[in-house]
Order: structure tokens, then sequence, then C-alpha cells
């Protein structure tokens, strides 16, 4: 049985209050919480075993490249990957995506060569591609989401010509909700050819991912926003796209040998890590997926479901809210705007007021927001830990604004 309050009893902030009220943290979406046994493992990694990596010989350096390494293979489990080998470790979604981009895409793509993208990709999944536009004349071609925010991958495919080089889409948005059929799109994509790049930091925190059902070339996660800490992450890649890719930072580790005439280059993933790791942080991501783990994606999956339902029912008696994504199956992510109100940064800032912590602004979606003609919304973004206790208070703090803005 799936234990909200016991959970709950897991995470020290959610027990703070905010302006005299109980936190209500609705801002998963950016960063989510983090549970004591992460805050203990980055503790006792500091105080009790911290070396750097790799390099020593000595106990403290052991200690710490193992709990490191073991990172790997707990991520391939986490994302059902054939092999640990098949992860990069590194800072995050945005590292991975650039390193993609930067080791892979600009080596083999030239003017006239096209990349897909869908127009809900979050900036992590805009800028690098618009590094190869200007530098290289490479064409980014749009495809749009319906009036729901649901993305037809029939869409996506049959936007595919000669040209396209590469696909990049979220697994899930993270202002609409929407979550995208990946399967579909890998299936059809390598059919014709062509590899997809999947930014999964969303999905892979909201329900079960399969790697080895999906299919994908390249597929990216990052650590803050699964309870793990900021500056840890990881890239999946496909043996073969990891044998066509080209190292993106040079430094050590990612080399065998160095002498003034060459390099030779260490062996993947190794290859793609270069310098001091996040040490710590991978250590505090490993736990926080085991943690993960430990509750049950499907459980997880099914509590967050159940919250986005109630959601849906107690903002659709709000006909002043106009909720941004409204797929039947999407994650328990809303975003809206408000009848009279200036501007979402207003919205939120009452909220807080009665302790309720919620994103307003673009959230990195530049081309969504202008594809549905808004300026900036409020955004709430729900977690393994909130309750409909939670949605009761959001929906009271609404009303509240709302009567401020009549």
């Amino acid at each position: 049985m799936y234990d909200v309050e016991k959970i709950r009893g897991d995470f020290p902030i959610l027990h703070r209050e905010v302006n005299g009220k109980p936190l209500i943290y609705l801002d998963n979406g950016a960063s989510a919480q983090k549970p004591q046994v992460v805050i203990d493992a980055i503790t006792n990694a500091y105080a009790h075993e911290y070396a750097n990596v790799h390099r020593g010989l000595h106990y403290l350096s052991n200690v710490a490249t193992e709990k490191y390494e073991s990172v790997r293979g707990v991520i391939a489990r986490f994302l059902n990957a054939a092999s640990e080998d098949e992860i990069v470790l590194n800072s995050g979604t945005t590292e991975g995506i650039n390193m993609v981009a930067y080791g892979w895409a600009m080596p083999r793509m030239q003017a006239g060569d096209e990349i897909i993208l869908s127009v809900m990709e979050h900036h992590a999944n805009i800028v690098p591609w618009h590094f190869l536009r200007e530098r290289q004349g490479v064409v980014l071609k749009w495809v749009d989401v319906d009036s729901t925010g649901a993305l037809d991958p029939q869409a996506v495919i049959d936007a595919i010509t000669p040209k396209t080089k590469l696909i990049a889409v979220t697994h899930l948005s993270n202002v609409l909700g929407t979550r995208v059929d990946v399967k579909t799109i890998c299936t059809e994509a390598h059919a014709r050819g062509v590899p997809v790049l999947i930014d999964g930091s969303q999905a892979a925190v909201h329900q079960p991912v399969d790697l080895r059902d999906i299919d994908p070339d390249f597929y990216a996660i990052t650590g803050h926003k699964l309870y793990g800490p900021s500056g840890s992450g990881a890239i999946y890649c496909k043996p073969e796209r990891m044998a066509e890719m080209q190292p993106f930072i040079g430094g050590g580790d990612m080399i065998k040998e160095v002498s003034k005439d060459g390099v030779i280059y260490n062996d993947p993933p190794m290859k793609f890590e270069a310098g001091t790791p996040g040490i710590v942080q991978t250590i505090g991501l490993g736990v926080a997926l085991e943690y993960m783990m430990g509750l049950g994606m499907q459980n997880i999956a099914a509590h967050e479901d159940t919250l986005r339902d109630y959601t849906v029912e107690r903002l659709a008696g709000l006909n002043w809210l106009q909720v941004q994504g409204t797929t039947p199956d999407k994650s328990a992510i809303f975003s809206f705007t408000m009848d009279g109100a200036g501007h979402a940064h207003d919205i939120s800032t009452i909220l807080d007021k009665k302790g309720v912590a919620v994103r307003a602004g673009q959230h990195c979606v530049g081309p969504l927001m202008e594809h549905m003609g808004i300026p900036a919304s409020c955004r709430a973004s729900f977690g393994l830990y909130n309750t409909k206790a939670e949605v009761d208070v959001l929906v009271e703090a609404l009303e509240l604004a709302h009567d401020l803005f009549a």
C-alpha cells in the first residue's frame, strides 16, 4: 500500500512553515525535495568517505570510487538499459544534450541537414541545436501540438525528409504535462534511418521508463528532479552511437595516455567523462533512485495519476482559470493563467503567502509560450509526496487570488 503520509515523513523540509503556513511544495517540475536517506548519504560521503575517484589506490579513494561507479548500474536498472556501459554520468540533462550536439551531431551535420523538434521542448533541448543552426547552417523543423497539448507521433514522422539527421523530443512536457508516444516515434524514425534523442527529465520521475522497449538512441535524465542532488545526472547512449561520437570535453579520466604527439582516449562511457566528476552528487543520485525504486515506479505513477484526476476535478470548478494542457493521460503538471491577473508572477506571489510554492514565468519553453499566445503562466507540479489535501489548499489560494484581482 502506498502510504503518502509515511513517505512525507521521509522529507524533512515538508514539515516546515512558509509565511506562517504549512509548506505546500508544488514546484517539483523545477526541482524536487530530497528524502532524508539522500541527505544522510551526502553527509556521510563528505564526513567519512570523501576522496577523489579513479586516481588513487588508498582506502578512501577505493571506497569513493566503488560507491560512485555503482551508480552507473543503478541508473541502468532504473531505466532498464541493457548495460551500465551505456550510461554516461554527468551534471544533468543539459550537459547530456550538449554532449550529443557537440560530440555526435556537429561532426556529421552540414548546411541544410535537418533536426526535428516539437514546439514544447525545454530550452535545454533547443539551444544546443540552435548552435548548429548558427554555426553550421543546420535547419530546425518544428512540429506543433494540438489544442489539448497532445503531440501526434505521426506528425513528427511526417516531418522527416531525406535531409533529416535527428529527432530531438521530450518524453513528457514540463509545462503541459503531455506524455509523448516516444516508442512509436523511435520505431518509425529508425525504420527511416533517423536517430532519436529523448529528453527524459520530466518523464523519468513520474513514470516507469523502459529503454529496451522504447529503443531511443539517446535518453537524458537529471538528478535534481529525481529527488537527488543538483549537479547530477546521466545520458543513455546506444553503443553504436557512442562509437560514432567524439569526446565533448577533454581532461582527466577520459584518456588512457597523453603524450606530446597525441592522445589515446579511454573506452566508452569513460571517454565522455572528463575531469573530477560530481562524486557526492552522483552517490546521492544513486540513493535517490534506489529510494524511488523501493516505493515502486508504478506505485508512484498511480499515486500521481490520482492527484492529477482530483486536481482536474477541483480546477474544473474555477471558470476564471485557464489550464494549458488537457490531454486525459497527462502527468500531474498544471500550468494556468487567470482572468484579471496582471502577470503569472502576481498569482505566484499571492499563493506563496498561503505557503503554496508554484513556478511562474515561461518555464524555459519560449516557443511553446509563443504557440499558446501567452507571455507566461503559473505551474503547479506534483510529486510522490503531495496529497489531495494540498490540492484543496491550492484551490483555496487560487480563489483568494481571484478575489483580489476582481
